[in-house]
């Protein structure tokens, strides 16, 4: 049974972004028992700077590990070096509007800040932010877009997704693709416009490669910007 789950397409496109849902869970559980059980409440307040390096690591590999069933990412659909440039304008346009946005009134739940300066010691804060600037700019674009892009905007369309054309356009799917990849931020408004901005740069290039390229520039940018304006908010 395990081993049929394994060679299912889906898995790999899958397992990696659950892996990191699931750590999201884990400290959203972490603070809601902090409410009832007091001696919870100081781990609540740290557990993002134990998981983030914990989650980027395990992602990772498992990326590693499945790579060469990103058929997607194959030698089939090399990056063409002519969506550099609206890979790099896109990305710099999600940035751009997801700092400028009204968002405080578009977040789901509280915003729990990722500030490493808080520990207090310089040396831990830097690794940290390493972790936060490689887990953002290189591992989260890569498994969101084989999970939210290649997948289930495929999946949509048809169940067997793997015959699904790479950027085939309806309705449902952008429509839907779009909202849930918003819901997944806490910055909801501002995750559906970059939902809908990475959709319909995949539509226009049909290159997953390319999506990965703006949503990369994107965390990035944002990440820098965070570091060096501290508006921890963001993160």
């Amino acid at each position: 049974m395990i081993s049929k789950i394994f060679k299912n397409e889906w898995f790999p496109r899958v397992f990696p972004f659950l892996i990191f849902v699931f750590f999201i869970a884990i400290e959203s559980l972490i603070d809601m028992v902090a409410k009832y059980v007091p001696q919870f409440e100081k781990f609540a307040e740290y557990d993002s700077y134990i998981f983030y390096p914990i989650k980027t690591v395990l992602v990772g590999f498992f990326l590693v590990l499945f790579w060469k069933r990103y058929t997607e990412l194959g030698t089939k659909n090399k990056f063409l070096w002519e969506n550099l440039f609206i890979g790099l304008l896109t990305g710099f346009t999600v940035f751009v509007l997801w700092i400028n946005m009204d968002w405080k009134f578009a977040t789901i739940g509280k915003t729990k800040e990722f500030n490493p300066n808080v520990l207090g010691m310089s040396l831990i804060s830097v690794v940290l932010v390493s972790f936060r600037l490689i887990g953002a700019s290189l591992i989260v674009p890569v498994f969101e877009e084989l999970f939210w892009r290649s997948f289930v905007l495929r999946y949509i369309v048809n169940p067997k997704f793997e015959n699904v054309p790479l950027g085939k356009f309806t309705w449902m799917s952008f429509i839907v693709t779009s909202i849930l990849f918003g819901l997944e931020h806490n910055l909801w408004l501002a995750g559906i416009m970059a939902g809908v901005a990475y959709t319909l740069l995949f539509y226009y290039t049909r290159s997953l490669l390319t999506v990965i390229l703006a949503h990369g520039v994107t965390n990035l940018l944002l990440g820098v910007y965070v570091v060096s304006t501290e508006n921890w908010q963001f993160w």
